[in-house]
């Protein structure tokens, strides 16, 4: 027999390894997913009770009118927010507010960002008690502040006006109790309870200038106040604008502050949004939740409307901040 002149295939030995279950990940993510829910479900649940029922039920309480006491709500569609609108308390309100925040905001963010520049110098001595310092009152509670201001600034025993009456002030001064001061008190109060926050925003903007720039403006000749204008200013207004609108929002919430200091008086000289909504809701003899309610809509539309002035404003920020580079 003939044999096969073609050579026999070569035998292939294999020297992969042989291959290994892939390990079982399906499992551990779901466990671990599980622990993960496990531990956020109470903030999830309180979260949900305590902040997304009550602002859903206020878009139907204000539609209904109802007093709080009885089970009955009679549906009343918009009539609740005409009634609002057309009341000349709540545009009172509304002016006492917008006064409000334009003594606050331009205040907290000027004289923040000055004391920041002192405090972000790296000759001051101390300077991190002095940080300290500013901003323990941003930690204090606000009902406990403004319950001891009603103390400091008492026409008769307070410690102000006894300062005063050394100064040759014949008489006390009743801060809380004139409708053209009360105002102006508790703007004052406000700037000084929350100074600290804007501060520490403008501390941590002026920290991403560059030492470099500082001192080459030095050696250059140039005076603080030039360096401040065409190096310092320039870096920091991404920064203003975020800072601005953070600080105009927060003016929205001084409710505890303006609470206990004035309560809304002298004849509703300080009667915030807030104090308004509060006075319909729980001080009345009768009760209008459902008035109340619209109120608190159409205060939380206008709070809205920041809302995406702040987002225009984080973007802006960023297209600014990318310019400046």
């Amino acid at each position: 027999m003939a044999k096969s002149t073609l050579a026999d295939p070569p035998v292939m030995t294999s020297t992969a390894e042989p291959l290994r279950p892939a390990p079982v990940r399906g499992v551990h993510l779901r466990r671990r997913n599980l622990w993960i829910w496990a531990f956020l479900m109470p903030t999830v649940v309180l979260y949900g009770l305590y902040t997304i029922y009550p602002i859903v039920a206020s878009y139907w309480y204000s539609l209904v009118e109802w007093n709080g006491f009885e089970s009955e709500q009679r549906f009343v569609g918009i009539s609740n927010y005409e009634a609002v609108l057309a009341d000349p308390g709540f545009w009172n309100s509304v002016w006492v507010t917008v006064v409000f925040m334009l003594l606050v905001a331009p205040a907290r963010i000027i004289l923040s960002l000055l004391l920041a520049i002192v405090l972000n110098s790296p000759k001051l001595p101390f300077a991190a008690l002095f940080r300290t310092v500013y901003f323990l009152p941003v930690v204090t509670t606000t009902a406990i502040v403004g319950v001891v201001m009603q103390f400091v600034f008492d026409p008769a025993s307070g410690p102000v006006n006894a300062a005063l009456q050394t100064l040759g002030q014949s008489r006390g001064i009743n801060f809380l109790g004139e409708s053209g001061l009360a105002l102006l008190t508790v703007s004052a109060v406000y700037v000084w309870k929350f100074f600290g926050i804007t501060m520490i925003y403008w501390l941590a903007a002026l920290q991403t200038i560059p030492r470099d720039l500082l001192e080459a403006a030095k050696i250059d000749g140039a005076s603080a106040v030039q360096t401040f204008r065409h190096i310092t200013l320039p870096l920091l207004m991404p920064f203003l604008i975020i800072i601005t609108v953070l600080t105009v929002e927060d003016t929205f919430r001084a409710f505890d502050l303006m609470q206990t200091m004035t309560g809304g008086g002298p004849f509703f000289s300080t009667e915030v949004i807030e104090i308004y909504i509060y006075r319909w809701a729980f001080a009345a003899s009768i009760p209008q939740l459902g008035f109340a309610s619209a109120a608190a809509v159409l205060f939380g539309l206008f709070v809205m409307v920041f809302g995406f002035f702040q987002l225009w404003a984080v973007y802006a920020a960023r297209r600014l901040r990318v310019e400046t580079r």
